[in-house]
């Protein structure tokens, strides 16, 4: 993706503000809204979005094992299924 043609100042999105939803649910390709010079919003259809906070959740739950890995909060798997049979069979 060629960020610079992806960076539209303000007053553009208000004068085609339909034809950019259009291309942006096409290209699946976001598109950066400028305000006085600066980056402000990041416009994104909402598949890709979607997506990215899936791939967001994912990444927060991998960070959490290796957080409980390198404090030493694991168990062994066996000792977890153990548990588990030991409950079913108790119910």
């Amino acid at each position: 993706m060629k960020l610079s043609s992806k960076i539209k100042p303000l007053s553009y999105l208000k004068v085609h503000a339909s034809e950019i939803i259009r291309n942006i649910k096409k290209e699946k390709e976001p598109l950066i809204i400028t305000q006085n010079g600066e980056a402000k919003v990041v416009l994104q259809d909402i598949d890709s979005y979607e997506r990215t906070q899936e791939t967001l959740n994912l990444l927060k739950i991998l960070a959490l094992g290796n957080k409980q890995i390198e404090e030493d909060k694991i168990k062994p798997s066996s000792d977890v299924f153990d548990k588990i049979y030991k409950s079913n069979e108790n119910a």
